[in-house]
């Protein structure tokens, strides 16, 4: 006989209290997403007006019943008022320019724009850089203070910089590339012979070649510091190669070569007009007559660079500059100024005390 020895016997878990937890799970899960779904749904319901509702679920309408549930069409239009365009203002014409050029001492005696006026003036100009090299101010330069072509005035550039918040128009003219100071310090800037001297001109002045970095960059910085000093303009004279003097003598070769001498003066251009852009000063440049009417004159200008860099051009005529407009349009300064001068050669007894030359400019293209 079995006995369990006052323990009962084990039979395992009942599989029927199983099944019934199981089921008590699904419907308390069932409750819970019928909630769920009761709250998520209250959105979608729709009442009729007869009181009964409806579920009107989005993802289940095709676009036919999306549209005629939307708003009339009239409803959603929108609206842009566009303002009518600004018109461009017509540019007014520059002024003709009636410029006198003066002596520096002019600038330090304070009696410039007197001086001008008196003679019935708008505009002085200012030898900042002679064709022997000497500079018309006090210059941070290294190579100015080697050259001592720097003037030593302390007061001087204070004396400028009043004049230039005068209201005066001021123009700063640079002798460029005619130097008679910069080769005799540096040979390698200079045009050279065939002999290897420096080679000069028909005054007998040196020249700096233009094919030459460091003589541009010393140019280009001039140009900068009068910017700094607060000229109205900078007007760039025997900016190419030179055209007077005995050019046969000149040594050709990769800085001097007859065919290409344009494209080391374009050079130039285009580092002076980015090294004054943005300044507000007006670059200039003077020219001859030969570059403007199609015969050439050997030192690398063209019409066409002058066109490009130049805001205003410079050159002595006889009498009009109506034919060296014409020639300045076809390269395309019809937005530019073309500016000539009708009297250079007025005597010292014929000028007041403090005056150099007076130059009579006249406007052959205006903006």
């Amino acid at each position: 006989m079995r006995t369990s020895y006052g323990y009962d016997t084990y039979r395992g878990r009942s599989r029927t209290r199983t099944v019934l937890m199981a089921i008590i799970v699904i419907l308390l899960v069932v409750l819970l997403l019928a909630i769920a779904a009761f709250f998520f749904l209250q959105q979608f319901m729709v009442y009729t007006d007869d009181g009964q509702w409806h579920l009107e679920l989005p993802f289940l309408q095709n676009q036919e019943e999306i549209q005629s549930t939307l708003p009339p069409v009239e409803s959603q239009t929108i609206i842009v008022v566009t303002p009518p365009p600004t018109p461009s203002p017509t540019p007014e014409p520059e002024p003709t320019i009636t410029a006198v050029w003066l002596l520096r001492s002019s600038i330090t005696e304070g009696n410039a724009a007197q001086l001008v006026q008196s003679l019935g003036g708008n505009a002085a100009v200012f030898n900042m850089k002679s064709d022997d090299g000497m500079l018309g101010y006090v210059s941070d330069l290294p190579l100015a203070r080697d050259m001592r072509t720097s003037q030593a005035d302390p007061g001087l550039n204070d004396a400028i910089r009043t004049l230039n918040d005068s209201g005066l128009y001021t123009i700063a003219r640079v002798s460029c590339f005619k130097d008679n100071a910069a080769p005799r310090m540096n040979n390698s800037l200079a045009i050279k012979t065939n002999s290897g001297y420096n080679w000069t001109d028909a005054e007998g002045i040196r020249w700096t070649n233009v094919a030459a970095a460091e003589a541009r960059s010393y140019l280009v910085d001039i140009c900068k510091e009068l910017a700094e000093l607060g000229f109205d303009e900078i007007l760039l004279e025997n900016a190419a190669y030179p055209v007077e003097g005995n050019l046969s003598h000149i040594k050709e070769g990769d800085t001097y070569d007859p065919e290409e001498l344009s494209t080391p003066v374009e050079q130039f251009y285009r580092e002076a007009a980015e090294a004054l852009e943005g300044t507000g000063v007006k670059l200039s440049i003077a020219t001859q007559p030969a570059v403007l009417d199609g015969a050439g004159d050997e030192s690398g200008q063209t019409p066409a660079l002058l066109g490009a860099y130049a805001q205003r051009v410079y050159v002595t005529v006889p009498e009009t500059a109506d034919a060296y407009s014409a020639a300045l349009r076809e390269a395309g300064l019809e937005e530019k100024q073309l500016v000539y001068s009708t009297a250079t050669n007025l005597t010292a007894d014929e000028l007041g005390e403090g005056i150099s030359t007076l130059v009579m400019f006249s406007s052959g293209i205006k903006k």
